[in-house]
């Protein structure tokens, strides 16, 4: 129970500070791509999803063959980029919400984590053009 209320929470909490954190001035006009491992309730769910202009777009699978698509907000930072989503996925799986963050590793290079409700705790991998 106190793990949803922190889930809520931290959602909650991303969610208002994407809302009300300004736009950085030079725009990021390259997208950059990503790929996404991760699981829930034993079974492993994939996604690729791709970022530009603070905005992204996750395409997965999760358990039972459920597909969707998740729509990002991000959080520019200078070395993180806190983001909060919105999903629909099939099989009666619905709504899902996510979040995460993804880290610069190198200038090229991009990492991060992040949670989805219907496809649970991820690991991602991506890189910047």
């Amino acid at each position: 129970m106190k793990r949803l209320i922190i889930t809520k929470i931290l959602i909650t909490s991303l969610g208002c500070l994407t809302l009300f954190a300004p736009n950085q001035a030079s725009a990021q006009l390259i997208p950059q791509p990503w790929v996404s491992v991760g699981g829930k309730d034993g079974d492993t769910t994939y996604a690729v999803g791709v970022r530009a202009f603070n905005l992204g777009v996750e395409v997965g699978s999760g358990p039972d063959g459920a597909t969707g698509v998740d729509v990002l907000k991000f959080v520019s930072l200078p070395v993180i980029s806190p983001y909060v989503g919105l999903g629909y996925y099939s099989e009666d799986k619905g709504v899902a919400v996510s979040g995460g963050v993804q880290i610069s590793a190198t200038n090229n290079l991009f990492i991060g984590a992040g949670y989805n409700s219907v496809r649970g705790f991820n690991g991602q991998v991506g890189i910047k053009f």
